[in-house]
């Protein structure tokens, strides 16, 4: 799943990204209100943390924004002002959470799923495909009863194939939501090393194959 992070102060923003993609996100950073927008405009999220109080456009005004152009990706503001008329103003521009700071980066995450529930993806806990099972809490990955050990981003990609079984999913899709914007600076041969590194751990030490890849267009998770 990709996370849109607006905010300006960098040290809280890189302490946003790492945090959020060690619980298995994508997550790309804007330091403007500008920058914002334009990313909400020209991608697809699902869910963006944004401060208040940012530099060109603030956030109250990048969320009337989006929101005038029919873009109902979940918002969770996430702020140092406190005061009732903030809240208040920010939810009748259609935010969908408010956390002030300093805040619990547990609550943070506990919030982030609760909007993930709430929206388009579904309140699963646990994903399975044939024998192979994955549970989103503790990120124990499991087939056929064998723990399996997957790095953080190989646990992403596999969450990603096992929400589309039996869907072609091409590299371009599978970078737009495993990846982070920065992906355009990295060569799509790490998409098939990172799928290659899967299917050693998935695969290979079971007869049927649950990974495939389809010639010329990407790879397909299915019994």
């Amino acid at each position: 799943m990709r996370i849109l992070v607006a905010e300006d102060e960098k040290r809280l923003a890189s302490y946003l990204k790492k945090g959020l993609e060690e619980n298995s996100f994508a997550v790309d950073l804007a330091s403007d209100g500008e920058e914002a927008a334009y990313m909400l405009e020209s991608k697809e999220y699902d869910l963006v943390i944004l401060d208040i109080m940012l530099p060109k456009i603030d956030g109250i005004r990048v969320l009337k924004k989006i929101r005038q152009k029919g873009i109902q990706t979940p918002v969770l503001m996430l702020t140092a002002k406190d005061s009732v008329s903030s809240k208040v103003d920010a939810f009748e521009q259609g935010a969908d959470d408010y956390l002030t700071k300093p805040f619990s980066f547990i609550e943070l995450c506990a919030r982030v799923r609760a909007l993930l529930r709430r929206g388009k993806v579904e309140p699963q806990t646990k994903l399975k495909v044939g024998d192979l099972e994955m549970d989103l809490i503790s990120h124990q990955v499991t087939r056929a009863g064998n723990t399996i050990s997957l790095t953080s981003k190989e646990f992403s990609l596999l969450e990603f194939f096992m929400r589309n079984p039996s869907k072609v999913l091409t590299r371009t899709v599978i970078s737009e939501h495993v990846w982070d914007y920065s992906f355009d600076n990295i060569t799509s041969n790490v998409i098939d090393v990172l799928v290659n590194r899967l299917r050693n751990k998935i695969d290979k030490d079971f007869d049927k194959k649950l990974i495939h890849t389809i010639k010329g267009v990407g790879y397909i998770l299915q019994e």
